[in-house]
Parts: C-alpha cells; structure tokens; sequence
C-alpha cells in the first residue's frame, strides 16, 4: 500500500474506532479483529480474510504513530477542500490562477532537498511525489532517481518463534543490482551526465497560461545518461532474479504486524535506491499457552485435593518449567502470577505468566476411591459444611 492511495481509505472506521482513539485502543481493536476474522479461525469464508486484510493494513498505518500522523494531516487537508490554499509562486511546478504550485508543497512537507522534488524518503512530499512526479525547475533542484519496487511477502511463524523472536530466510524473485556493472547500467561503471537537461532530471515547458516542470524523458528523470551499456543488463542496471535475504523477527510480534527492510526491495534503475521489503507475520495458535497482551495464559489441571490441600506445581514456561506454589484452600479457577515470564518487550520487562488452575474430576472411582471419597463427605456434612450456603436463596 502506497501512501499516495491513503486518500481513499478510512483506516479508524476499518478497525471500528473514533480518529481519537489512543494507541491501545487502536492495538485492542486490531486484536480483536484479526482474532475474529482469521483465515485459520475461518477456512473458506472471503468476507472474513477481507476484514482481515484490511485490518492489517488500517493497523499497518494508524498503529504506527509516525504513519499515523501523516495519514491524519493528509486527511484533514482533504477534508479542508485540497491543497489550493497554498499559494507562492516559485520556478518549476505547476502553477495556476489561484496561486497553487506543487514544488512549493515540496518545500513545505520535506520534501525538497539534494534530492529535490518529492522526497521519497519522509515527510508528506512521499505522498505527493506518489501522485505527482514533478519537482522543481531552479537550479538548486535535482530530480530524485526513481527508487525500486517494494517487496511484499508473508510468512507464518509457530506462537514461540513470533514472541521469543527468530531469525529466517526468504527467497525473492525480482530486480536486483546487475553483478557486471553493480548496478549503474554502464560497461565502465560512469554513466555521463545528461545534455538536455543538465543533470536536473527536469525540463521546463510553458503551454498557454500553465508552467510545467516534466521529468527530462532523454534521461528518464535521472540526470545521467548511459553511453556505454552494460552487455548483461542492457544499461538498465538491474537483472531478474533470485535471491535470499535473511529476516530478523524481533520478539513479541502479534498476528499481522509487519515486518519493514529497508532498501532490501527491487533495485532502482541505474544505481538508484532500492526499495523496501515488507514481511507481514502470521502466528499459529499454541497448544499451551494464549496470549494475553503482554501476558501469557496457561490453563493448568488440577486435582481436587491438590486445591483442598495446597501443592506445589511444575509448570511449562517458553524457555523452561518454574515451581507454582498453590495455597491450601483455593477455588477452581483461581488464576495465579508469575513475574516476568510472559512476553518479552521490546523495551522494559517481559510480561507475566497468568497460570488459570482447573479442577479435572475423574470419570470413573473403584470401589476403594469411592468408600474412601464418601467417607470424606460424610466428615465434612457433620461439619456443617454446605458449599451452596447462601447461594440462590438458599
């Protein structure tokens, strides 16, 4: 996804929340979302891998808070009736009546710069040069190569290796920098510098009451020219191939957040900046263990007596087992804490391993278990004891 085309979406009605809501409002309904409507949860239903998709994709901008600030100030500028309120004129770009002239939004949002033009590095000049591939005519302005296609993929990850972190391979097909030239196109490695539009990558034409700066179509916007094409590539500077990049997967990754590499993408024509390669995780569920935020949840069995009586537990951890104390006299379903086990964080301690005790009542006593089970309840009805006291009324 493009930034040029978040003018079309609504990200806060795709996850269901105001365009107010904080981050963990925004991280709970995604959750949500994504747990409703997956593809494993739900085999063969296109609605529900839809909502899905377009969860992950709402998360993927709004979840992120510079993402989400560029998408709020395009929005709001839409919303305010475009851009025309921007006035000034200035060499190059296009320039109307009212004063409106797209360089200047360039300047403005960040994107101008060695590079000139719409920056495709930051700012919100990277949603504009999206729309519009101009840039300024001055001489202080040079075209910015046009960069590489980005890259994206998935992979699926068992519950450990997306909380615990992993490292993988991937094998991508596409653009990658010529091996004979490295990447520049030329047989000498020197590509020349454009005559026609002196190294700008931009040329000026004037068609009636409207000025335009157009990409210099003799260079392709680059400012160079290659006079002695490499034989492999045929001066384009890139071969279609494959290749293996290797993928860090940091702990505690949810279903369905990304994974961003940058310039790891297609290579750019002519030694320009590659792209990007995005990797969206997919998480298959556990056995043992649920995830609860930061938290881990692991639902334990438990004897009747070993609650009546108080025992101490070996429980599973990701990385080992740790000792539960469990006191005398606790009810079925008592959750009890364990400091620092849970999921690894990013920055500060791992969350908490939640252990959910549930009693298992055997199916079937011989004789023996029986009279020794009856003996027991006879003791504790001579006690008083009724476990439905005060309960309903009664």
């Amino acid at each position: 996804m493009s930034k040029a085309e978040w003018a079309d979406k609504d990200y806060y009605a795709d996850l269901g929340v105001s365009s107010s809501a904080t981050h963990d409002e925004i991280r709970k309904a995604y959750r949500t979302l994504a747990r409703d409507n997956h593809p494993d949860k739900n085999p063969g239903d296109a609605a529900a891998e839809e909502r899905f998709k377009k969860a992950a994709e709402a998360y993927d901008v709004i979840g992120d808070d510079k993402k989400r600030a560029e998408y709020d100030e395009l929005k709001a500028m839409i919303a305010q009736g475009g851009f025309g309120r921007f006035g000034g004129a200035a060499a190059g770009g296009f320039r109307g009546q009212d004063g409106f002239n797209i360089s200047d939004l360039s300047d403005l949002f960040g994107g101008s710069g060695p590079g000139g033009g719409f920056s495709a590095e930051g700012g919100l000049g990277d949603i504009f040069g999206g729309m519009w591939g101009g840039g300024g005519g001055s001489s202080r302005r040079q075209a910015r190569p046009r960069r590489g296609s980005d890259v994206e993929t998935d992979v699926i990850l068992d519950f450990r290796e997306a909380v615990l972190g992993t490292q993988l391979s991937l094998q991508i097909k596409g653009n990658a920098p010529c091996k004979t030239c490295h990447g520049s196109g030329s047989t000498s490695g020197n590509p020349t510098t454009c005559g026609t539009c002196h190294g700008s990558g931009f040329v000026n034409e004037n068609r009636g009451a409207f000025g335009f700066s157009a990409p210099c179509s003799d260079c392709n916007g680059s400012g160079r020219v290659v006079t002695d094409p490499c034989a492999d590539c045929r001066g384009t500077g890139v071969q279609n191939r494959d290749r293996t990049i290797n993928v860090k997967i940091p702990p505690g990754m949810n279903d369905g957040q990304k994974v961003r590499l940058a310039g790891r993408g297609e290579a750019g024509p002519n030694g320009a900046p590659s792209g990007d390669v995005l990797v969206t995780v997919h998480v298959r569920p556990d056995k043992l263990f649920e995830r609860k935020n930061d938290n881990l949840l692991l639902t334990v069995p438990v004897s009747f007596e070993e609650l009546a009586l108080g025992t101490t537990l070996s429980v599973p951890t990701l990385n080992g087992r740790v000792k539960v104390k469990v006191p005398a006299g606790t009810n079925d379903g008592r959750v009890l804490r364990v400091k620092g086990k849970g999921v690894p964080r990013r920055k500060g301690a791992a969350g908490d391993l939640l252990v959910k005790l549930a009693v298992q009542v055997p199916s079937s006593l011989d004789d023996a278990a029986k009279q020794a089970l009856q003996a027991y309840a006879d003791a504790v009805a001579a006690q008083g004891v009724d476990p439905r006291d005060g309960w309903a009324g009664a």
